[in-house]
């Protein structure tokens, strides 16, 4: 955990959120400032700065990450007929918290390019 990062702070309860599901790996709640009808923010519990500082010993927690978004994704029926799970890294990809994390966005059509 870094003590100076929102989300670690989130993660430990430190911060008030709405949670929507935890385990020991992962943290998942839903944006303050959502995007769509449901938008969850998925973080791993271990800080990491984004997905460009990755590791191989990183690689179950990132994995583990996607498995969680479907299980999240499938206790919403806005998104039955889809979703979108978004990560964005460094100021040109629009990552504002730098501590991995993942949006997961549902209950709306979504258009292709994102922006």
């Amino acid at each position: 955990m870094s003590y100076d990062c929102l989300f670690c702070k989130i993660a430990e309860g430190k911060i008030s959120s709405y949670k929507i599901y935890e385990d020991e790996e992962v943290f998942a709640f839903m944006d303050i400032n959502p995007q769509a009808p449901v938008h969850i923010v998925i973080i791993p519990k271990k800080h990491i700065n984004g997905l460009d500082n990755v590791f191989y010993e990183d690689e179950q927690v990132l994995g583990h990450i996607q498995v969680v978004a479907a299980k999240i994704a499938k206790q919403f029926p806005e998104m039955k007929n889809g979703f979108r799970v978004i990560n964005n890294c460094g100021e040109n990809g629009g990552q504002t918290i730098f501590h991995i994390h993942y949006h997961l966005l549902g209950g709306r059509v979504f258009s292709w390019p994102p922006g």
